[in-house]
């Protein structure tokens, strides 16, 4: 038996029947990493002492008849912007080569005292800012469908180790796409929690009024067990609150499903938008009412968000300045001649790109232009949502424009890379909960479906996702 091959729920049943055990799971991991991460790219570091020393607790809590959680046991991958103690925490970028991590993020507490079992760190672009993974500062990650191709991004390595079963799980983070995107071009399961649902605490800042860290998965179930996990208030993290799951039995034919207008326009690749019109076909034939909405405001959605996300970058990077902690080029001629060696050095050019922008957008003269601006844009593109889902139950949409694209094919165009998140963006704009499927592939390229709920209802975007796309 391959035990990569298994989800969590078969190698829960497994691991509590006693059919194999936590280090044999462990062992075929890292045997399938081992033969493929050389090709796909997907891991910075792999974590096997921490791996094995998980993995025995699990096998001896078993061993004692001691009850066990669904994760015990189950090997995970994490997203190298998430801290995990002792372990390196490079963000993909050349300032933070030699970080390691001094404490858990909030997640990985949580993983831990679950007793899930950490592979190691996963490739992104660079402190997460990019759609495709090439953009980190080590090496791109491949898209295991297509070797020739980009996996999405920015949690390309996460949603490329699930796909190719070099984990069983993963966590990502998501600023505009950076889970959902990935999830859609390696063909697995991607959610974006409601803004607020999980901690950000040990998630290294890109945007944090954006950020979000969520699961990337084999199947629908497996996505919900680890976002419950996950999931809940952290006194470290000011922004998360506690929600309550509600019972969401429902009947498909109560369901009504909106679709925006403004998502099926020119510019979509024709045969993702057929296989997402065939996927909501099939809702409608199961007796779901689709209804056509409006979402105006979304056109601005990119611009407001790479004004926001970009200001907001420039502010948490100001912190690496070769002075607390990455990368130091001590040898300057005083203290500004350091700033700028160190983080000219260290930084790539998509960072310096956004870093630029955003200071731009936050200057004297131009703040009121520009940030102060978007941010009043934002409010309508969450008006919009408010008033769709007074006529929805939940949103369906593309994940993406286009399948995934090759390698290469849009590094010197900035502005084709950011129009990657036209669909997803205006979810994070508005803190909503978000869910990409794998529904259909074009030349063997996979397309996901969005779904999009309304606050604090991912309970209600996994059983509606699980009622025609379920195991």
């Amino acid at each position: 038996m391959e035990l990569y091959k298994l989800d969590i729920k078969e190698t829960h049943k497994g691991l509590k029947e006693k059919q194999f055990s936590a280090v044999e799971v462990l062992k075929s991991y890292l045997g399938r990493i081992k033969a493929r991460n050389k090709d796909i790219s997907a891991y910075f570091s792999i974590s096997e002492n921490l791996a094995m020393s998980q993995a025995k607790k699990a096998d001896e809590r078993i061993r004692n008849n001691e009850k066990i959680s669904v994760l015990s046991g189950v090997p995970v991958a994490i997203k190298d912007n998430i801290l995990v103690e002792g372990e390196r925490a490079t963000c993909s970028s050349k300032i933070l080569e030699h970080y390691n991590a001094p404490y858990d993020a909030f997640v990985v507490k949580k993983l831990k005292s679950e007793g899930a079992v950490i592979l190691g760190k996963t490739n992104l672009d660079e402190f997460a800012m990019g759609a495709s993974t090439e953009n980190s500062g080590f090496f791109p990650t491949k898209n295991p469908n297509d070797l020739e191709r980009v996996p999405g991004g920015s949690s390309g390595g996460s949603a490329a180790a699930v796909k190719d079963d070099m984990c069983c799980y993963a966590l990502g983070s998501d600023t505009g796409g950076s889970i959902r995107q990935p999830a859609s071009f390696c063909g697995v399961v991607g959610l974006k929690p409601t803004y607020g649902a999980v901690s950000r605490y040990g998630l290294v800042a890109f945007a944090s009024s954006l950020d979000q860290i969520g699961p990337l998965a084999k199947t629908i179930d497996d996505a919900e067990i680890v976002f419950n996990a996950i999931a809940g208030k952290d006194p470290l993290d000011s922004t998360s609150v506690e929600s309550k799951i509600s019972d969401l039995r429902f009947k498909i034919s109560d369901l009504r499903i909106g679709v925006p207008k403004e998502y099926f326009v020119k510019g979509i690749d024709k045969k993702v938008e057929k296989i997402i019109r065939d996927a909501i076909k099939k809702y409608e034939d199961a007796g779901a009412t689709i209804v056509e909405i409006s979402l105006p405001n979304s056109k601005y959605a990119i611009p407001v968000y790479y004004l926001i996300c970009t200001s907001e970058a420039s502010s948490n990077l100001a912190r690496y300045d070769g002075i607390k902690y990455g990368l130091s080029e001590s040898k300057g001629e005083d203290l500004i001649d350091v700033y700028l060696k160190s983080r000219g050095q260290g930084f790539g050019k998509e960072v310096k790109r956004r870093i630029m922008l955003g200071t731009y957008a936050l200057s004297a003269g131009y703040y009121d232009a520009y940030y102060l601006k978007a941010g009043r844009i934002r409010t309508l593109i969450k008006d919009d949502f408010k008033k769709a889902f007074e006529k929805a139950d939940v949103i369906f949409s593309p994940v993406a424009p286009a399948p995934a694209f090759k390698l290469g094919e849009k590094t010197s165009d900035p502005l084709a890379m950011y129009l990657e998140d036209i669909f997803t963006a205006p979810v994070n704009l508005a803190g909503l909960p978000g869910i990409s499927i794998p529904v259909g592939k074009i030349n063997n390229l996979p397309v996901g479906l969005q779904i999009i709920g309304n606050y604090f209802e991912e309970k209600k975007i996994f059983e509606v996702a699980k009622k025609i796309f379920g195991k």
